[in-house]
């Protein structure tokens, strides 16, 4: 019964390449899923403390894929996406950027994902 919550697996998948990238954005658009892109640094705090949010946002829209991207490994993806800061939060439908958040705000990036992904309740 101890220990932390460690058996769930993430929902949040990490991008290492442009190719696992590409299947990604393929995959969602191929299933009509958003995409919510969390673009960090290893060195950005910020980013860095918004890892739980995160987590936590993937376990709620159960219709979206989340990504993450450090812009220092995987710069091809970072460039292609125009991001300039981080963390930035990239939401994105048939491989097209929808809404762009920059800056740790949870407040902030959970309003504009309600505004734009219909929830669907699984205790309705």
């Amino acid at each position: 019964m101890g220990g932390q919550q460690q058996h769930k697996k993430s929902k949040v998948v990490k991008i290492d390449s442009m190719k696992s990238w590409e299947q990604n954005i393929t995959e969602a658009t191929n299933k009509g899923y958003f995409v919510m892109v969390h673009f960090s640094a290893y060195w950005c705090m910020p980013s860095f403390a918004m890892d739980p949010f995160f987590e936590e946002l993937a376990s709620t829209y159960q219709d979206v894929i989340f990504l993450k991207v450090d812009v220092d490994e995987v710069k091809e993806v970072a460039t292609k996406m125009e991001i300039n800061a981080m963390p930035t939060f990239l939401l994105m439908s048939g491989g097209t950027p929808v809404e762009k958040t920059v800056g740790a705000n949870p407040d902030e990036l959970r309003k504009r994902m309600d505004q734009l992904i219909p929830q669907n309740p699984s205790d309705a």
